[in-house]
């Protein structure tokens, strides 16, 4: 009896002590599915724009938040357990949880800051008209869900391909996905290609 009560002594303590799953955390202001739908309805359909005279440099990114913490550092911190960074704000150690894949890392150079949206595909949507003050301010934006850290090479599978094109391979993450882009797309007035809209609805009807 006694041996009995040590072994399930033993056994809580074991489960006590085992490392909790990561989960994936969410970048701000991911809307509602109704909210997500409604502002789907309210994005302008048309056709892609050309990418003459695109260049990342035309959206100046990874600025200076604070200190010497860049967009780049504090996606890391923010969408990171457990990360402890060097006086230059570099991740030195920590875990993070990729949803678009499922994977799990422990460097940050494993690491890539996806824009949702990406650079080129708001270039081809209405942003080649804009200054660059609001090329920079969407490259960096922090206050929308439009920056995740996820696995570098599924992020350069990614390239700059809408959901009409591309995916998270993890189907369970794509209402998610949806919502987070028509929320960039419907902040910043980018429009949508009528493919790109029929993605997004069905994506939202899997929420």
């Amino acid at each position: 009896m006694r041996s009995t009560i040590f072994a399930v002594l033993a056994l809580v303590a074991l489960v006590s002590t085992a490392p909790a799953p990561l989960i994936a955390r969410a970048p701000p202001n991911i809307p509602t599915t109704y909210d997500a739908q409604t502002q789907l309805g309210g994005l302008t359909v048309a056709a892609q724009g050309s990418q003459t005279g695109y260049s990342r440099d035309l959206f100046p990114h990874w600025t200076t938040v604070s200190g010497t913490c860049n967009t780049r550092e504090t996606v890391l911190k923010r969408d990171g357990t457990s990360v402890v960074t060097d006086s230059a704000c570099a991740s030195v150690s920590g875990q993070w949880f990729s949803p678009y894949d499922g994977a799990t890392w422990s460097l940050a150079s494993d690491v890539d800051i996806d824009h949702v949206v990406p650079l080129s595909n708001a270039w081809k949507s209405g942003a080649a008209s804009w200054t660059t003050t609001r090329r920079q301010t969407f490259a960096n934006d922090l206050t929308n869900p439009q920056l995740i850290a996820v696995t570098d090479n599924v992020n350069q599978a990614k390239g700059d391909q809408g959901p009409e094109t591309w995916k998270p391979s993890v189907t369970s993450y794509h209402c998610t996905y949806a919502k987070m882009w028509i929320k960039v797309k419907s902040v910043y007035s980018l429009t949508v290609t009528s493919a790109e809209k029929s993605a997004l609805t069905s994506m939202l009807n899997s929420c």
